[in-house]
């Protein structure tokens, strides 16, 4: 039988069972008390549409009446449209077109943006609602509070104690069209000029995308310019869409057709919303 040093036996036990310990440590020690984080789904959309290709020749010519006077090259000029300055395309694209025409300029611009969450807990679409909402209350609509801060700062019991408060938040804001949960609207507003305008405030649009909003901006009190301009934005997973249309009458004496803009904005946000669930 081979001899073994009493010291060299002892250190060969030692280094056993400290590989032994160590592996337990690395092993089932490491995972305990550690938790399991499942990332939020990723947005439905990864790229976005080319912007100046977005809208049909056929719904510019509505949209810019002046386009249809002018020679074809200029006509195929102006349908071709500017394409917004932009330093990541797979985040964010716009265009724009305008017209002049003998008794207006038409103008129109849409925006596209992607929002993408860097927070594993927190959904592209989380988001990109998040996004939205800035936008919404931005526009004097008072829904657009987060649910998150509404909680921090307590407004939903607040408003669940009085229900006439729920516009609130839009009464400080530039823009006082009234506005409720259900979108309707009702009524002049505080400040209006008694312009037919008034009947046509900024709301809450049903059945568009995820969520979406008009704002409707006619001239300011005071103003002699005409100008008259109307922005339709909506949410579809984690894409923001915004489309501006207005109105820049010849002469300061014609009055844009409100309606007739925001009828006009809200088809084309329409159609884009239609194209991007295709």
């Amino acid at each position: 039988m081979a001899y073994v040093p009493g010291v060299a036996l002892l250190a060969a036990l030692v280094v056993g069972c400290s590989a032994g310990d160590g592996g337990n440590a690395n092993g089932a020690d490491s995972k305990a008390g550690s938790p399991t984080v499942t990332p939020a789904p990723p947005g439905k959309y990864l790229t976005l549409p080319a912007p100046c290709r977005a809208v049909p020749r056929s719904t510019l010519k509505d949209l810019l009446p002046g386009a249809a006077e002018l020679p074809g090259d200029q006509q195929d000029k102006v349908f071709r449209g500017s394409a917004a300055v932009t330093y990541d395309t797979d985040r964010k694209v716009g265009c724009s077109w305008k017209a002049d025409g003998p008794n207006a300029t038409r103008s129109l611009s849409i925006d596209f943006e992607r929002v993408v969450s860097y927070d594993p807990a927190v959904s592209d679409d989380d988001r990109a609602d998040t996004v939205y909402a800035k936008k919404e209350k931005a526009a004097g609509l008072s829904s657009a509070t987060p649910p998150d801060e509404k909680d921090k700062k307590g407004e939903a019991s607040e408003k669940a104690k009085d229900p006439a408060d729920g516009d609130a938040d839009a009464t400080g804001s530039a823009d006082p069209s009234p506005s409720g949960s259900d979108g309707e609207s009702a009524g002049g507003t505080p400040g209006s000029s008694g312009s037919p305008e008034e009947a046509l405030p900024s709301r809450i649009l049903d059945n568009l995308g995820d969520a979406a909003f008009l704002q409707d901006l006619p001239k300011t009190a005071g103003s002699t310019a005409q100008h008259h301009r109307v922005s339709v934005v909506f949410r579809t997973s984690n894409v923001v869409v915004t489309v501006r249309y207005a109105e820049q009458p010849a002469l300061v004496t014609q009055v844009p057709d409100g309606k007739e803009l925001q009828e006009k904005a809200q088809a084309l946000a329409r159609k884009l919303a239609e194209a991007l669930s295709e």
